[in-house]
């Protein structure tokens, strides 16, 4: 695939026209959809007592060479055998991100490595992955110190406590896909949102949260919902389902408040409602570069985000080896334009159904049966995704049970 030559990542933005094309270069890079990724979050419990507050120092010394360095700024980050980067978030959940891959079974082979690797090393620290989306032991608390995170938890106070919730105790599944040819983008961009109420229902997790009953089928996606609508709103809507992605979501960009602002001092809180829009216009001393954009648009949050490919967001942490059921789904619905259209139209009824999804999951009738509609068309498309005989098998048994228990569910 051509693509345009990058600019230099210090170069000035003088107006909204030059941020405008930088977006639509880096966000949305075009070609055949053909790798897959994931982005695996958990949070982090000790072996005995899964309640006990689990610290930096714990983590750094279970982690060793291959800590992140915002725990350790000496340390050389290294990654998993498998390419897997690791990432400490600041209630110190764990992270790993996967290189992209150009099949599911080789992305599952290795990332199943990766996942490996890093269980005997907790294991060596009495330590243990968890298995749900939200830590169902422990209230929110930070466990990593950084400017960044100083200012997300500054802003984010202000409208309530879900902000330090999704930062100290939620743990989320990310799929990565293709964004696809120039002619397939619309379509797949409408499709990941209008299936992410009945996936997020189907494959909720986060239920008990600080030892208690939450009320909530995802209290993980409960928190997201609950901060600035500016920054994690979905980036679509099913009144408009066919419109261009890329205008929206420069949009969406430019308006979105700076939530933080680098320097060279340890606050880098932003002034209060300045958005990465009025920067351009001046309202700051300096005039933004296009590795501030960059910055920005990583403090930047909806439940599909663009990254040069489709980074899915709605999902909760799955238990164990659970996490590779939705990525089959996932990458089953779009292994085709034929079945993204139709997988968008089983969604369509409930496309924009992300509150009841979260609050009730497939208690929800409506969610519930969109969510069989959309698991049974990724049991009929699984065939493409060329799985290893017992892989295929595995996925095709779990599919099926997933299925059963969807249409079970209240009606």
């Amino acid at each position: 695939m051509v693509t345009s030559p990058e600019l230099d990542r210090n170069t000035l933005l003088g107006e909204a026209a030059d941020a405008a094309r930088h977006i639509a270069r880096i966000c949305f890079k075009t070609g055949p959809p053909t790798h897959t990724g994931v982005e695996l979050e958990w949070t982090v419990h000790d072996a005995a007592d899964p309640a006990l507050p689990v610290d930096r120092g714990r983590l750094l010394a279970a982690l060793g060479p291959h800590s992140p360095v915002t725990i350790d700024d000496s340390s050389p980050a290294a990654p998993l055998r498998h390419g897997s980067a690791v990432t400490v978030e600041p209630g110190g959940q764990l992270e790993i991100s996967t290189p992209p891959r150009p099949s599911v079974a080789a992305l599952i082979e290795a990332t199943d490595a990766d996942i490996a690797q890093l269980t005997d090393l907790l294991r060596a620290a009495g330590l243990v992955l968890g298995r749900t989306g939200i830590d169902p032991f422990r209230a929110p608390r930070p466990v990593v110190d950084t400017p960044r995170y100083r200012a997300m938890r500054c802003v984010f106070d202000q409208g309530g406590p879900a902000g330090r919730t999704m930062m100290y105790s939620t743990a989320g599944l990310q799929v990565c896909l293709d964004a696809g040819e120039p002619a397939q983008v619309a379509a797949r961009w409408a499709a990941a949102h209008a299936i992410g109420p009945p996936l997020l229902a189907a494959f909720a997790t986060a239920g008990r949260h600080a030892g208690r009953r939450t009320g909530w089928a995802s209290a993980r996606m409960a928190a997201w919902l609950a901060i600035d609508p500016a920054r994690t709103r979905p980036v679509w809507s099913p009144a408009r389902p066919d419109a261009d992605p890329v205008p929206a979501w420069t949009a969406y960009a430019l308006a979105a408040p700076l939530l933080c602002l680098r320097g060279d001092a340890a606050d880098w809180t932003p002034p209060a409602g300045v958005t990465f829009g009025d920067w351009l216009a001046g309202a700051l001393p300096r005039p933004p570069t296009t590795d501030d954009l960059d910055y920005h648009l990583s403090t930047l949050f909806p439940v599909v985000r663009p990254r040069g490919y489709l980074e899915i967001r709605y999902l909760d942490a799955q238990p164990g080896s659970d996490w590779r059921l939705p990525l089959a789904v996932l990458a089953a619905l779009f292994a085709d334009p034929a079945t993204v259209a139709r997988a968008a139209g089983v969604a369509a009824p409930v496309a924009d159904r992300w509150d009841a999804a979260a609050r009730h999951g497939l208690a929800d009738p409506p969610l519930a049966r969109a969510a069989a509609g959309l698991l049974d068309l990724a049991l009929a498309a699984l065939p493409r995704l060329d799985l290893p005989a017992p892989l295929h098998d595995e996925t095709t048994r779990a599919l099926r049970r997933r299925l059963a228990a969807t249409e079970r569910g209240p009606r």
